[in-house]
């Protein structure tokens, strides 16, 4: 039985919550230190932006090619297993990059292996943490652990590009050693929870396909959780580009590299502010008022982009764009996952995360281009011109209006 269909305890009286998610602040901050020092390592040693960037490309790999399968997998198998097997398998891969440091035998080879097994056990570890919350939280809660998940990760990105610098510093081993050892307490915190992470399944002899199959089918059935998945792609779509924005802005700003610095740290501090933000905005306003003021902000705050005229200013408005986003996330994350049955979180959570990866190298690739061949200028009308088309179809959704009027999450 799982704890939803018991009266709810506080969410920070919730024990076997506090060993989900404190296992994952250290995992995944343990993961922002290994990723911010993987390139530097690799660049080091081949001196080559190219080598570089196909690591880059293998980590995310995965996510694209195995997610809709993984998905059903998730579903069918022990989620707390696969999150521990994952977690122990990412753990060694990193692992094994201090140890051929410390033999001298590191190769570009082994670098490449351990980019593309931990993407993969990522994508397998990453949908079996998502689609176990509903069962380890009620539905009352969703909104508070959904946001407590999002302020986690970017208070891992803060703490991580800080602390990942420091280590690597001192040596090459110690951001990769830190790394697995985060890895060892995600399974220790995992180990000690009592909480089944999915209801039992009736388990009939259908495809892998067929599964995948059912969870898409699922998911183009249900108009609202339809609806908040195409609203997030376009947003990826328009606003995965930003840092590129904000560093080419910079540099016409004259901006040194501390203030970019400063910006970035801004970004992420504002991105924990955000995701704390929802639940008390939610507490108060419709989840309808809520994502509508919040896409419409988005909207317009681009066109400030074009009239800033110093570092501090744009600083303020990379901030309020990082405040904003993680304030949609939580509430299209928390209502989807209330609606979901458990035994399709898996499969439906993995339509969702392709729509957000997938849209990332789109979003990255086309912003280069509009900067390189059309100025910033261009870039940034283009941007809020999407994010406005998005608005739009929003505020138009009756699906989204229906449950303005409701509780969703009673």
């Amino acid at each position: 039985m799982s704890k939803a269909e018991h009266k709810p305890l506080p969410l920070w009286y919730n024990r076997d919550y506090l060993l989900l998610w404190g296992g994952q602040v250290v995992s995944m901050t343990g993961s922002q230190v290994s990723q911010l020092v993987f390139p530097l390592l690799i660049l080091a040693l081949t001196h080559s932006p190219a080598q570089t960037g196909i690591a880059a490309a293998l980590q995310s790999l995965p996510y694209l090619v195995l997610s809709l399968p993984a998905g059903a997998l998730v579903d069918r198998w022990n989620r707390k297993r696969v999150m521990i097997f994952c977690s122990l398998g990412r753990g060694l891969c990193v692992a094994s990059v201090p140890l051929a440091l410390w033999l001298g035998h590191v190769t570009l080879v082994q670098l490449y292996l351990v980019s593309l097994l931990e993407g993969i056990l990522f994508v397998f570890f990453d949908l079996a943490e998502v689609s176990s919350l509903p069962q380890v939280v009620s539905k009352q809660q969703l909104p508070a652990a959904s946001a407590q998940n999002i302020a986690a990760l970017n208070l891992a990105a803060l703490l991580g590009s800080s602390l990942g610098g420091w280590l690597y510093g001192v040596s090459r081993l110690f951001p990769f050693l830190f790394d697995a050892l985060s890895y060892l307490c995600s399974v220790l915190s995992l180990l000690f929870i009592q909480t089944a992470f999915q209801q039992e399944r009736n388990i009939a002899a259908h495809s892998l396909s067929a599964e995948v199959k059912e969870g898409l089918k699922w998911l183009w059935e249900q108009r609202l959780v339809r609806s908040l998945g195409l609203l997030l792609c376009v947003c990826n779509l328009m606003t995965e580009g930003l840092p590129l924005i904000a560093i080419v802005l910079g540099q016409h700003l004259h901006a040194s590299a501390v203030d970019l610095g400063l910006l970035f740290s801004g970004t992420g501090l504002a991105g924990v502010l955000g995701a704390l933000a929802a639940p008390l905005l939610r507490r108060h306003w419709s989840f309808f008022a809520i994502v509508i003021s919040t896409l419409w902000a988005e909207a317009l705050l681009p066109l400030f982009l074009i009239l800033v005229q110093g570092p501090l200013l744009l600083g303020i408005v990379f901030a309020l764009f990082f405040f904003l986003f993680p304030i949609f996330d939580v509430l299209q994350r928390s209502q989807r996952m209330a609606l979901l049955p458990s035994t399709l979180q898996g499969r439906v959570n993995s339509v969702y995360r392709l729509f957000g990866l997938g849209s990332r190298p789109v979003s990255m690739a086309l912003t280069g281009l509009l900067l390189q061949n059309g100025g910033t200028t261009l870039t940034i009308l283009l941007m809020a011109g999407g994010l406005t088309l998005n608005a739009l179809s929003a505020t138009l959704n009756p699906h989204l209006r229906e449950i303005g009027a409701k509780n969703a999450f009673e």
